[in-house]
């Protein structure tokens, strides 16, 4: 099975300006996402998917090659990842290579681990399904059996079709992505433009440390997790 990370990283960031490669203790935050996928001992190819230059320059100095830029008009805010994977995969083909699997590692994620991405791969292979993505339980309060929607006529109705469960010790378990690991077939990304398909495994993540960079409040939080694992990140001299 040959499998490709890709780290998508484009220039423009609305909550933090040039949030990619902003310093995160002593390193660019994309650096973290770079460490990982290179140390990951199942992962045969790592690649930074930017159009800025500045950006590539980063990955390259972090021990990556940068084959191709990605293209401005999937640089933009409303540009979704799954446009970005195909276009990497697409690129690869027309150079004559061809993957089986690939890692999505969105750099806002900066402390998983190697580790973590390869017990994401191993479940991924053992459960045969299109796809695997790293998750978080929803607490009892935010289920969907308790949630309501708004309508157009200002009145709440059930989030799904189904009577609302008065005990919560028998809710069902829910579940909610967390961003840190996407694991999907190539084929799965290039037929139907999707990085779930339809059977979707899943990887609890217990990492305390794990989360998603996508506020100022986010980046604060960051650095206290940093200087509480590694406080030398923060030393000058």
């Amino acid at each position: 099975m040959k499998t490709i990370a890709i780290i998508p990283a484009r220039g423009g960031s609305k909550g933090i300006k040039r949030k990619n490669i902003k310093m995160l203790g002593c390193k660019p935050l994309i650096a973290y996402s770079i460490e990982a996928a290179l140390e990951s001992k199942l992962i045969d190819t790592v690649m930074v998917s930017t159009e800025d230059d500045e950006i590539a320059k980063v990955a390259q100095d972090f021990g990556l090659k940068v084959p191709f830029m990605r293209p401005m008009v999937l640089a933009q805010d409303h540009t979704p990842t799954i446009d970005v994977v195909v276009n990497v995969l697409e690129e690869y083909i027309k150079m004559g290579v061809v993957f089986d699997t690939v890692v999505v590692l969105e750099p806002t994620n900066p402390f998983r681990t190697a580790h973590e991405i390869d017990d994401c791969i191993k479940m991924f292979e053992n459960k045969q399904s299109d796809s695997l993505i790293t998750v978080k339980e929803v607490p009892a309060k935010f289920n969907p059996h308790w949630v309501f929607e708004e309508n157009e006529e200002a009145l709440l109705h059930k989030s799904i079709n189904e009577p609302v469960i008065a005990r919560r010790q028998i809710l069902p378990k829910a579940y909610a992505r967390d961003g840190s690991v996407y694991v999907v077939k190539a084929s799965v990304v290039i037929e139907t433009k999707s990085l779930y398909g339809e059977t979707i495994a899943y990887r609890l993540n217990g990492n305390p440390n794990q989360i998603n960079i996508d506020s100022r409040h986010d980046w604060i939080e960051a650095e206290r997790i940093l200087k509480s694992i590694t406080p030398q990140m923060f030393k000058v001299g």
